[in-house]
């Protein structure tokens, strides 16, 4: 079982798919797309599209939690400022004011 923290501070449990009868009980820290799309909330193409880096061991391609956390801090809050919002729209990504 992965833990998040909110912003208040508190501990939330979030749950992976099952895993094998015989797997750990934990949340490996690299993990494949169909757990790191789970992980963030996305599907596994956009996952993809998102540019994030994976490693590599033994020919699998993995995405590294502490790579996943680093792109989730990065997106915007909803209503933190005006600026950021801004640059969300399709007029703040081409530089034209309304």
């Amino acid at each position: 079982m992965a833990q998040a923290t909110s912003r208040q501070g508190s501990m939330i449990s979030r749950r992976l798919p099952p895993m094998g009868k015989h797997e750990p009980h934990f949340t490996p820290r690299l993990l494949p797309a169909h757990r790191a799309a789970f992980y963030v909330g996305v599907s596994e193409s956009k996952l993809r599209q998102l540019g994030i880096p994976r490693r590599i061991l033994d020919g699998k391609r993995l995405y590294d939690l502490y790579d996943l956390d680093a792109f989730i801090a990065t997106l915007p809050i909803e209503g933190e400022s005006a600026e950021t919002e801004a640059v969300n729209t399709c007029a703040g990504k081409f530089g034209r004011a309304r």
